[in-house]
């Protein structure tokens, strides 16, 4: 009778519904040094300049202006502390 179970059960997974939790457990180490390198001290700036140039063009009616430089910098300083981390960790 055990064998049977044994025969029955083998041809379908058991435990889908752990796989599937493990899965959604799965952290990208991207993101994680991406929010670590977002909180140093030189990305704080470009952050903070972002986000004054998003209250000051959210507050007008009506602007051309955008805030694509202070973004590009906040990236570009953001991406290069993880690029000089991520870097050092493959090694």
């Amino acid at each position: 009778m055990v064998f049977e179970e044994k025969m029955i059960t083998n041809g379908e997974p058991e435990d889908e519904e752990e796989e599937e939790e493990e899965e959604e457990d799965m952290v990208d180490p991207l993101e994680t040094m991406r929010q670590k390198c977002a909180d140093t001290e030189h990305c704080v700036h470009y952050r903070e300049r972002l986000e004054h140039c998003e209250t000051r063009v959210g507050s007008r009616s009506s602007t051309l202006e955008d805030c694509t430089e202070e973004l590009f910098d906040f990236l570009h300083a953001r991406d290069h502390c993880v690029s000089d981390k991520l870097f050092h960790s493959v090694k």
